[in-house]
This record gives structure tokens, sequence and C-alpha cells, in this order.
């Protein structure tokens, strides 16, 4: 099989279009990468980076996956720090938005909308760029105050200035942003693969050896006894490849719903009818409900704690304590508000009612399900028994790292890899590009990557490498 993939592999440098879109992307993913270590001027990235090495291998929260798609621009006090996370939520901002204003979603099905919702996604992107920006300058103003940085003693800003400091800081970081969405967009119109996930899984792939380090020293400590042995070890790796394993077999799991399309008049032409299928995704919503639930989840655990630690008021502080990643209580409001936004997602991307309208305007229609309302009817229930089963698979996932760290001790660095956003979105994206790779090799006749690229008779092409 291993070799098989290699062959694969080898075979994408013998089309020159496909080799030139892979060099393209691997040079422009290494300028990316550039950003997470050209520090901005005027602070002390140094006595940053030294505060986290002491720490370990990262933190959890919505600092640690923020840290973690920026692949340690954050830490580096790095050009490139906000990384590309503003784009994205411009973006999710406008998709929700496009559900549900009735003006938005009129305006994305014309002629040349969705053009225009990109570009004000853009725009959006420079205000949330501007605002994160200086929130984040402040914060480095006074980084024991930032949730994650507790316990850093002394100062990053090394200006007098301290307006310029704020001003220069915000324009730098809005421009490394802005550099990030550019060169994403390079790499999906230039390049192979979805540009800005990629620059997402090439920053977590980049904590790869922090986390191989800490793995060692998991089992070989530089002082003391070690707390693992070889037979945790063990239990590790089967506890990886199960979840890889049951990533790529959700993302890929569909429900097909059979679509029959009857025989019609267009013009003068009469149009053969034909049967096809309507795939629903198992697990719609992808990692979105996990980063939604960290970063509301996180709004009030920092506040009563903080209340409850200035105004010395025992109940704030209890509630704080108890929304601690991984106490009981987080454990069970994580699941739930993580089944709630799989719901969410789904019912403001799904629209049952518009494909069934479309269904029906094309002469198509499911066998034993009437047109129009009934159809809605039976997409809809269809869907919510599938987004349970994908949402409980999400449930487990995410919660996957959060009891390695925090439950059994495993190092946070090494955790991540384990579940969670990090592991879902390395699957999801990885093989959302060897799809588009083995769309290239197929046009050539080569070898593909997945059985399904298996030619009939006669052609070249006559198994796959999976």
């Amino acid at each position: 099989m291993f070799a098989s993939i290699v062959n694969t592999f080898l075979n994408c440098f013998k089309i020159p279009e496909l080799k030139s879109r892979i060099l393209f992307t691997l040079f422009v993913l290494g300028v990316c990468r550039l950003e997470a270590y050209i520090r901005v001027p005027g602070l002390n990235g140094d006595a940053l980076k030294r505060f986290f090495e002491a720490q370990g291998s990262g933190n959890g929260g919505v600092l640690g996956v923020y840290s973690l798609f920026t692949g340690g621009a954050l830490e580096n006090c790095a050009l490139g720090a906000l990384g590309i996370m503003p784009y994205i939520s411009a973006t999710i901002v406008l998709q929700l938005l496009t559900a549900i204003v009735p003006s938005l979603s009129k305006q994305a099905r014309e002629e040349g909308g969705r053009v225009k919702i990109i570009k004000w996604s853009r725009y959006l992107t420079v205000l949330l760029c501007l605002a994160y920006g200086f929130g984040m300058a402040i914060g480095w103003e006074n980084p024991s105050s930032v949730p994650g940085f507790g316990g850093f003693q002394g100062s990053l800003v090394l200006y007098d200035n301290i307006w310029w400091y704020r001003i220069q800081t915000v324009i730098i970081l809005t421009t490394g942003t802005m550099l990030l969405m550019w060169l994403g967009e390079q790499i999906t119109e230039r390049g192979i693969g979805n540009g800005v996930s990629l620059i997402i899984t090439i920053g977590i792939l980049a904590r790869l050896p922090m986390a191989g380090q800490s793995l060692l020293d998991m089992f070989h400590p530089a002082s003391g006894e070690a707390q693992f042995n070889y037979g945790h070890a063990i239990l590790l790796c089967g506890l990886l490849a199960l979840v890889v394993g049951g990533v790529i077999a959700v993302t890929q799991s569909q429900r097909k719903i059979p679509v029959q399309y009857a025989q019609r008049a267009v013009g003068r032409k009469m149009m053969q009818g034909g049967s096809s299928y309507l795939p629903l995704k198992l697990n719609f919503s992808g990692v979105m409900p996990i980063i939604f639930a960290q970063a509301i989840l996180m709004i009030p655990q920092r506040f009563f704690q903080s209340i409850g630690v200035t105004y010395h008021i025992k109940l704030f502080t209890w509630i704080g304590n108890v929304l601690n990643e991984g106490e009981t209580w987080y454990f069970v409001i994580y699941t739930l508000m993580i089944l709630f936004f799989s719901y969410f997602w789904t019912a403001t991307q799904f629209n049952e009612l518009q494909i069934a309208d479309d269904l029906k305007k094309n002469g198509g229609y499911i066998p034993g399900v009437r047109p129009g309302q009934a159809t809605a009817d039976f997409l809809h229930n269809s869907m919510s028994r599938i987004t349970l089963a994908g949402a409980v698979f999400l449930t487990i996932i995410a919660v996957i790292p959060v009891v390695l760290a925090k439950k059994l001790h495993v190092p946070y660095g090494v955790a991540t890899f384990f579940g969670g956003t990090s592991m879902l979105i390395m699957v999801g994206v990885l093989l959302d590009t060897m799809r588009q790779m083995q769309t290239h090799l197929l046009n050539r006749h080569y070898d593909g990557f997945f059985k399904a690229g298996r030619s009939g008779s006669g052609g070249p092409r006559n198994r796959g490498a999976f």
C-alpha cells in the first residue's frame, strides 16, 4: 500500500501543470510561515517565547486554539499574530447573514452576487483586523491580564511613546493578515487545494516538532522518574489510529438521497429523464460547533472568575472555578453547546425549502415522496437524524484532547493532535487537497489516491492507493 502511495505522489510530478501547482503551493506556504517568525518592532518577543517554553507546550482554551491556528506567531509577537482568523470570522458572519437576511440571500443567488459578498467579506476583514489588532496591542502592554498569559512578569513593549506603538502595531498586524488572505487566494487560484485552509493546516503542522519533543519528554524526562511507560505509548498509538480512522470515515460519510428526473420538454427539445442522488454529509457543520463552543464558554468563565476574585464574591468565584476547562460542569456545558451549534449551523446553511423548490423546477423528485413541502419535510427529518449522529461524534472528538490534557496529564501540545479542531481541520483539508490532485491524475490516466478513482475497462489506471 505504501509503495502505491509513494508511486502516486511521484506521478503527480510527471504532470507539468500539477507539478507547477504543487511547487507554487509549497513556495507560498513557505512565505506564509515567515510571518510567524518576523517580529513586530517594539516588542520583546524573546521574553514571551521563554515564558511559553517554561509553561510547557501550550495552553488550552481559546488562546490555545488561536495560537494553534497562527502556527506559533502569537508567542513570537510576529506580524502574523492575528493569523487568518479575522478573514475566517468575516466569512462566517457573512455566511450566517446570507442565510438569515433575505436581501443578502437574494443577492447571493443573483449573477455576480457571490463576487460582491466576497468583496464585503474583505472589507469586514479589515475592520476586524483593526479591532483585533488594537486589542492585541493593548494586551501586549499588560500580558499578565490576558487569559493564558497569567504569571508573566515584566513588560513586552519597548517603546516609550505608547500611542506610536499602538498605531504601528495595529497597521502591521492588519497588513500581515491581509497578506495571508491574499496569499491564500493565490493558492486557491494558481495552486492546489483551498489556500486559506492550507495556511491553517500548515500552522498546525508547524507545532509537530514541539509536540514531538513533549512526547519524548513524557517517556524520557530530563530529571525524575517518567510518569508514562511503554504501555501508555501503545494505548496512545491505538487511540491516534482510532481517531484518525474515525475522522476520515465521518468526514467522507454521507447519506445519498435518490433523485429521479422525469422526461421534460425544454424549448423544442425533449430532455430524457435520469436518476441521481442528493448527498447529505454526516458532519455537515465541520469544525464550527467546536470553535463556537470554546469561544463562548470562555467568556462567562473569565467574567465570573475575575468578578469573584476582585470583589470577593464566593458564588462568582465558585462558578468561575466549575467552568474551568476539565471540570465536570465544563464537560456537560461544552457537550450541550457542541450539540446545539451543530444543529444551529446546519439550520442556517442547509436550506431544505430551496432544495425542494429547485428539484421541483428541474423536474426532479425523491421516489415515494411528493414534490414541494413534503420533499422539504423529508429532507429536514433526514438531515436532523444524521446531524445528531455527526454531533455526537464531534463531541467525542472535541472532548478527547481535554480529557488527555486535564485528566491524564498529557502535555497539551501532544493532546491537541489526538482530536479537537486540529485533527478535524487537518484531515478535512488533506482529503480535499488529495481529491483535487486525484482529478489531475485521472485526467492524465494515472493512478489516483482513492479506490473511487479506478477507471472501468480500457484505462491504464487500474487501482488506487487506498
